[in-house]
Formats: C-alpha cells, sequence, structure tokens
C-alpha cells in the first residue's frame, strides 16, 4: 500500500476521521494488518469481503472455509471468532437483567444479537416482574429449520419459578423472513389463554428475521 497517500491508509483515515470513515474492507485489513506476496492487505480484505459475502458472513464462516483463504490460519480464525463473541456481548449488555422494559427497540436488538443467526427455531422467553423488570431470558425450545414444538405448560412452570409477573415471547425464522406465521399467531393466542389463568401478562411476541423484527403488539395483536 505504499503507493497510497498516507491520509488515505487506514490507520491514519481512522485517526483523522474516526472508525466510522472506513469501509468495510478497510476495517477488515486494519484487523488483518498484513496482506501475502501476491496482495497486498486491503486486496485481500476484498477478496475475502466477496468470498464470504460481508463481515457478518465472515464473522459466521466456519474454520476450515477460512483457512482455505491463502494468508488467514488458525489464529486469525480464533480471533475473529473472539471479536464475533465480544460483539455478542456487547449487544447483549444493551438490556441489563434487572433493567426496565420501556422500550421494544432495546429488546430487539439483544434478541437480534440471541437469535439470528441461530440455524434452527427456537423460541426463546424474557421474565418480567411486576415493575416490568427484567429478570431473566430462556431459550426454551429448539426445532428444525422452520418450525419449533412450543409447550405453553412449561412456559407457565418457569415463569411461576422465577416469580415473573409478566412474559415477553420471542423466535426466529432462519429463513430470514420475519412475517409471522398464522401458527405463530395461534400458538401466541394460546400461550396468552394459558398464563392469563395465572395472572401473568404476555406483553409481547418478536418474531427475529434477517435485519427485521416483527413486534406483535405494534401489530395490535398482543
Amino acid at each position: 500500500m505504499k503507493h497510497l497517500p498516507q491520509e488515505m491508509l487506514p490507520r491514519e483515515k481512522l485517526l483523522s476521521h474516526g472508525a466510522s470513515s472506513l469501509s468495510d474492507t478497510e476495517l477488515l485489513a486494519l484487523f488483518l494488518h498484513t496482506g501475502t506476496k501476491e496482495m497486498n492487505v486491503l486486496q485481500l480484505s476484498d477478496l475475502m469481503l466477496k468470498q464470504f459475502g460481508s463481515l457478518r458472513g465472515l464473522l459466521l464462516a466456519e474454520q476450515h472455509a477460512l483457512c482455505s483463504v491463502k494468508g488467514i490460519g488458525i489464529a486469525k480464525f480464533v480471533q475473529l471468532q473472539a471479536i464475533h463473541q465480544f460483539i455478542e456481548r456487547y449487544l447483549a449488555q444493551s438490556i441489563d437483567l434487572g433493567k426496565f422494559y420501556t422500550s421494544s427497540e432495546e429488546v430487539k436488538k439483544y434478541l437480534i444479537s440471541k437469535l439470528r443467526d441461530k440455524k434452527r427455531e427456537v423460541f426463546a422467553v424474557l421474565l418480567l416482574n411486576n415493575q416490568h423488570q427484567i429478570i431473566s431470558y430462556h431459550q426454551l425450545f429448539e426445532g428444525t429449520i422452520n418450525s419449533a414444538t412450543v409447550y405453553p405448560r412449561e412456559i407457565i412452570k418457569l415463569s411461576l419459578e422465577k416469580n415473573a409477573a409478566a412474559v415477553i415471547l420471542a423466535h426466529n425464522h432462519p429463513s430470514g423472513i420475519a412475517e409471522p406465521s398464522q401458527a405463530d399467531r395461534r400458538i401466541t393466542k394460546t400461550i396468552i389463554d394459558a398464563l392469563l389463568l395465572v395472572e401473568i401478562r404476555v406483553l409481547d411476541h418478536f418474531v427475529v428475521g434477517e435485519g427485521k423484527v416483527v413486534s406483535f403488539a405494534e401489530r395490535g395483536w398482543v
């Protein structure tokens, strides 16, 4: 990259204009630090992003796929896995336990970090106390790529054990399409009716897709 003006190098560009000024290729180049004999680090970064589709695709890549790229070894795979976990924990901390539930947007971000990249459908619940403080998060049921069997009695049992006064339901659609199905609406109604018998409210049901989350409450279904 010697031919590039000093101010256009990723490190100097970040220091002068902030990290948000960098392209995905430049961010990855800062992480990789060096290229190979055949290409500089920016060219290698561009190649990897094209091969894996995006930064997210890169973070989700399997070890054998990532290490098949010339110049990328096990050390870089381990570092990328650590970064991925760092990001997940950062997003998860956007809704700390004990926090009051006041914003569906914060919950959406939290659920994206928990559910978006699951390869199978997962059904989860957030438990809240009578002041709508979040008590805990639980992934209760896991199914196939397009469905998960949900047992309302298990949700009731857990809610009573944790002394919850309200719950937020959530599940992902591995297809990436967040639009709720009729089956989603039916099981939500069943759970709402079952929990009402023990005086526990369902505040919302979120369906997590690819970069989008649908709220039942926002659509007037809860």
